[in-house]
């Protein structure tokens, strides 16, 4: 007996909505620590999921081919493959531009993902940006990478003098790229100034806040044009996703780098995203913690005989904190300490930890301390190291959300076992 041919009966494609296309009013008179709780979700007949559903397909079916056709080319068409979009991830981006003030999202499928997909997509070969000087290790060989392969010159100037930023530019100037807090040093980056600076001239100001997320700092409200975020940080804040996103102030600008984002494919799965957003509604408390025991280990940490240095911009001695005062609404989980026995005592000190934990990464729920001259800026020179400050005692304590007595006396007993 012959089975019924079943037919596929396709309603009305699911439209993605391009945020560039309308101003965002959408709890818009809300503060960061409620819009990262409340996503936008899909309407289902009379109903809201209370938490954004997991689309994990690759593709779409559809009943109107000019739909499909739109859709293929179109960041506010139809859905129609899951690299160039899926709702899922649409949910991720809208949630996040909201956070950072933007018009629209572009996630990636990492951090680097969304610093490639935004440099790649703006700056094309024999073009020169300005970049600050202390960047993060990723970002500074992807710089010298663009350099030899492409002949896109870069210029180094400090985060904090707007003027160097005017004497750096060229008529190929297209760009500055910042930091909001620099990656393991905890320079500020006076963005108000570098950013005014940057317009003066027709530049585009492209900023890193990672370190800080929208909690702390949100860069567009600084005259910035694109704010980046590695969301394996703190936006996803369980250190169980990878992930990056780019926020823009301006559609036609997020049109350019969303065109060349689906050529370079760094698009990030739906799950992954999803795990973001489910990390996201704990983002603000989770911030609060850090930022709290980081304090409190900063101050303990300088008074140790052992210790020759520390660097987190609360503290009052810090090259940054008058600009961290008027930046940042707190002064971030991350900081660096120098100890005095050189980089012997430093892996001395990461064998004896017992609590905290030696791995890569940052802002999730747990403590993790790294040596940057073996980690985050490996690939960088003795010298590209002394000019970012990063000495070979340089240990870097990404603070969780444990209870800071119980990471003191971690950190005390293996820094009195250090012969200094």
């Amino acid at each position: 007996m012959a089975l019924p041919v079943r037919h596929s009966v396709a309603g009305p494609a699911i439209r993605r909505t391009d945020p560039s296309s309308r101003k965002i009013t959408y709890m818009s008179d809300l503060r960061p620590e409620t819009r990262s709780v409340h996503h936008p979700r899909p309407v289902l007949d009379q109903s809201h999921p209370v938490v954004t559903p997991l689309y994990q397909t690759a593709s779409f079916v559809f009943a109107d081919p000019d739909e499909f056709a739109v859709g293929m080319t179109e960041p506010d068409g139809a859905y129609v493959y899951s690299r160039l979009g899926n709702p899922t991830v649409r949910a991720l981006e809208d949630a996040v531009a909201r956070l950072e003030g933007g018009v629209a999202g572009h996630a990636t499928a990492s951090g680097m993902g969304a610093v490639s997909t935004v440099l790649l997509g703006l700056l094309g070969a024999g073009d020169h940006m300005i970049a600050q000087s202390t960047l993060y290790g990723g970002t500074a060989t992807l710089l010298a990478d663009l350099t030899k392969r492409f002949g896109v010159s870069v210029t180094y100037v400090p985060e904090n003098d707007p003027d160097a930023v005017r004497a750096a530019v060229t008529p190929a100037t297209r760009l500055l790229y910042l930091e909001t807090i620099a990656n393991p040093m905890t320079q500020v980056a006076d963005l108000p100034a570098m950013s005014a600076a940057a317009r003066e001239h027709g530049l585009l100001t492209v900023v890193d806040n990672t370190f800080a997320s929208p909690v702390l700092c949100r860069p567009l409200e600084h005259g910035a044009d694109i704010s980046l975020h590695s969301t394996s940080k703190y936006l996803g804040g369980h250190t169980d996703v990878i992930g990056g996103i780019a926020v823009f102030a301006d559609g036609d600008v997020y049109r350019r780098v969303w065109a060349f984002g689906q050529e370079l494919g760094a698009t990030p799965d739906p799950f992954a995203a999803w795990l973001v957003l489910r990390g996201m509604r704990t983002l603000a408390l989770r911030v609060e913690r850090s930022c709290a025991n980081a304090a409190v280990l900063a101050e303990r940490l300088a008074a140790h005989p052992a210790v020759a240095a520390v660097h987190w911009p609360g503290l009052p001695g810090h090259p940054s904190r008058e600009i961290a005062d008027r930046v940042l609404s707190g002064f971030g989980g991350v900081l660096g300490f120098d100890l005095a026995g050189g980089s012997a005592a430093a892996s001395a000190f990461l064998s004896k930890v017992r609590l905290a934990l030696v791995a890569a990464s940052l802002g999730g729920v747990e403590t993790l301390l790294s040596m940057p001259t073996a980690a985050s800026h490996r690939g960088m020179s003795d010298e590209e190291l002394t000019r970012a400050g990063i000495a070979p005692g340089t240990v870097r304590v990404a603070t969780g959300i444990e209870h800071v007595e119980d990471l003191w006396a971690d950190f005390a007993q293996a820094l009195d076992a250090l012969d200094y």
